[in-house]
């Protein structure tokens, strides 16, 4: 289900991951638009979870995202250290759970080794070139950091830049970033 369809006239969010060499970068940006409207432009999408070693950032409903975020730390619990395990029993619940499957969002989720996006479709996908990216302005975010890996080396930088372009380029974000790296 696309956002417009499920949240009419709530639009907004991007959010980046970028990974290279042993340091990975999840930044998100901050606003929030109800049709043409900033409603709020300093929201915090990007969190630390596991005690800081998993960073998350999310795409869609926020209080959906807090109920995922829950859940994945609850599955990270059951199973430390193991990512993907954590990532494919959580995306198995949201698919299957009655009260799940009503969720509305897109996580980005990284360690020190892995990066997943997790989707209610039950989609736990690895991107490749170790950059991944959401919302209504990650296909541009996705596409600067891609071209960025080539120039710079520092993962947060590129994060920061990817952002940075997303943010002139798609209405429904801006420059306010949170950011959190690891490694």
């Amino acid at each position: 289900m696309s956002e417009e369809r499920a949240f009419p006239g709530w639009r907004g969010t991007t959010i980046v991951c970028v990974r290279k060499g042993v340091r990975v970068c999840i930044a998100g940006d901050g606003q929030v638009s109800i049709g043409n409207t900033v409603v709020k432009a300093s929201a915090r999408k990007v969190r630390p979870l596991a005690g800081g070693a998993v960073i998350a950032g999310f795409a869609g409903a926020t209080a959906d995202a807090f109920a995922l975020f829950e859940r994945l730390e609850a599955k990270l619990e059951q199973y430390p250290a193991q990512l993907a395990r954590a990532c494919v029993e959580l995306a198995k619940d949201w698919r299957t759970d009655r009260y799940l499957r009503r969720l509305e969002a897109m996580l980005i989720v990284a360690d020190a080794r892995e990066t997943f996006i997790l989707t209610g479709a039950g989609d736990v996908l690895e991107p490749e070139h170790g950059i991944a990216a959401i919302g209504s302005g990650g296909q541009f975010a996705l596409s600067a950091a891609r071209a960025l890996t080539d120039h710079l080396d520092d993962p947060e930088a590129i994060a920061r830049r990817a952002m940075e372009i997303a943010s002139e380029i798609c209405v429904f974000s801006n420059n306010n970033l949170t950011v959190e790296t690891l490694g």
